[in-house]
């Protein structure tokens, strides 16, 4: 099976689809200043010592949450405005995700990446907003495609101009609250773009805790670690210092202090697996 052979251009540093691995990683709602952060500053220092490269990820708006009464975010100008200090301070690229088309232009203002969420990412005017900012797109593959269904997704911000777009997995829906991970997606996504593992929302149990959504953290490293030896690009990791205190998706992070180990972990498994699969 071919794999697509070009990269994808995060910043003038960091490529996608490369010979190194890329991590974007963070809380999945941008909850305040001090947590993202913390939370970067973290991780920045590990992927440093690792050699990964690191793009923060925070979420202004969590706008597909199970309840009404579920923790949104701090709304697009707040949570921008914590995006942009975090970018400031510690010099690393931002993504972070859109629901609308008209958030678009003034999201890219300070995001490096635009995110389109895996319930959208067959929404051609999302698609294309994103896409005409220039910036890298992210598609995350819905629970509900075919991975070789996402090859219109790539074409449509291909349309524009914009060959910056590259596809994110995350598991597929098995009945109901449960996702499960079909490797074979990885290789097939990778015959149009370059393919982000989600590590954490792949463990997620859709609206399965009552109102809000559950999730095994537990199967985090099995997963990780096939995605790792079947050839990805890059990983999609959320975690928290406290992630029993998050305000959203906290029972499907990883905790802060244990990301070390993980990442460690990851890094060894992906350059295995790239020696086959690359």
């Amino acid at each position: 099976m071919d794999i697509f052979k070009d990269n994808v251009t995060i910043n003038k540093n960091i490529s996608l689809g490369g010979d190194k691995m890329v991590l974007f990683s963070g809380p999945c709602a941008a909850e305040s200043y001090d947590i993202c952060l913390q939370v970067a500053e973290t991780i920045k220092n590990i992927c440093d010592q690792l050699n990964v490269s690191y793009v923060f990820k925070a979420s202004f708006d969590k706008a597909n949450r199970t309840s009404s009464g579920s923790y949104r975010g701090k709304g697009m100008e707040r949570g921008l405005e914590i995006l942009s200090r975090v970018k400031e301070q510690l010099h690393v690229p931002i993504v972070t995700d859109i629901h609308e088309s008209y958030q678009a232009k003034e999201v890219a203002e300070v995001a490096d990446v635009l995110q389109i969420p895996a319930f959208l990412c067959r929404q051609t005017d999302l698609l294309l907003a994103a896409a005409e900012t220039g910036k890298a797109v992210k598609v995350k593959r819905g629970q509900f495609m075919a991975p070789e269904d996402m090859k219109y997704a790539v074409d449509k911000v291909k349309e524009t101009g914009n060959a910056n777009v590259f596809l994110t997995e995350r598991g597929v829906s098995f009945g109901y609250h449960n996702l499960v991970v079909d490797m074979r997606a990885l290789p097939i996504m990778r015959q149009y773009s370059p393919v982000v593992f989600d590590v954490t929302h792949s463990v997620q149990q859709p609206g399965g805790a009552g109102g809000s959504s559950g999730g095994q953290r537990e199967f985090a490293p099995y997963l990780a670690r096939a995605a790792a030896a079947a050839g990805v690009d890059g990983f999609f990791i959320e975690t928290h210092p406290e992630p029993a205190k998050a305000l959203s998706d906290g029972p499907n992070m990883i905790p802060l202090d244990e990301m070390r180990g993980f990442l460690t972990m990851l890094k060894e498994l992906w350059e295995v697996g790239g020696r086959y699969v690359n």
